[in-house]
């Protein structure tokens, strides 16, 4: 679809149709796996009115992923340079853990990318992630400078929240067996508080 004119109502809901059956497909499949026809059954549309909103499906994917992507970024947006350390870094980790519950579709969209090489969106995180864990990196190695917390390696830090938190959605299946019950994100919270406060804490 390339006219530059405003979308009307019916076009916003059918892109969004698309967009989230298009993310059933890709989450559950991976990019090569998921089908056209397969988004066009779930978004309940024929495939020719399908490709009237996107090329095909790998511009599908990527305006997933790039939608994704800022989504996954804003928690760590939100970390006050200002703020008290702990309650910062402790803050940010509960977001991405409710990242984890409340969008685990995506949360698995983004980790097949990953694990592809990530030929989607390689760009993205080579530069608006990773300058932002960079701005991010210099904030926590300042707090620890300062003493108003541990030492510790900014980067690793960040790396270690997104695979502790991650970890529910991408593995829910696996984390819901071992537990017998799908209701773990409040004591997993419990868990996470307390591991990161014990890091961190001076």
């Amino acid at each position: 679809m390339t006219s530059s004119r405003p979308r009307t109502r019916i076009q916003i809901k059918n892109r969004a149709a698309i967009l989230d059956a298009g993310l059933d497909a890709f989450s559950a499949h991976g990019f090569r796996g998921a089908t056209l026809d397969q988004i066009a059954e779930t978004a309940g549309m024929s495939k020719p009115n399908l490709l009237y909103y996107f090329g095909g499906k790998d511009a599908i994917y990527t305006a997933l992923l790039e939608q994704l992507l800022d989504t996954w970024l804003d928690p760590l947006r939100e970390i006050d340079p200002d703020g008290d350390p702990v309650t910062e870094i402790l803050g940010y980790a509960q977001r991405k853990l409710d990242l984890s519950r409340d969008y685990p579709r995506e949360s698995r969209l983004f980790a097949n990318e990953i694990l592809q090489g990530a030929p989607h969106i390689h760009s993205h995180l080579s530069g608006d992630l990773k300058a932002l864990v960079d701005d991010i990196a210099i904030v926590i190695a300042r707090w620890a400078d300062e003493g108003r917390i541990k030492a510790v390696d900014p980067r690793h830090l960040i790396f270690s929240i997104w695979s502790l938190t991650q970890h529910y959605a991408d593995f829910e299946v696996q984390v819901t067996a071992v537990l017998g019950h799908a209701a773990y994100f409040d004591d997993a919270a419990i868990h996470l508080n307390r591991m990161l406060r014990g890091a961190l804490e001076p």
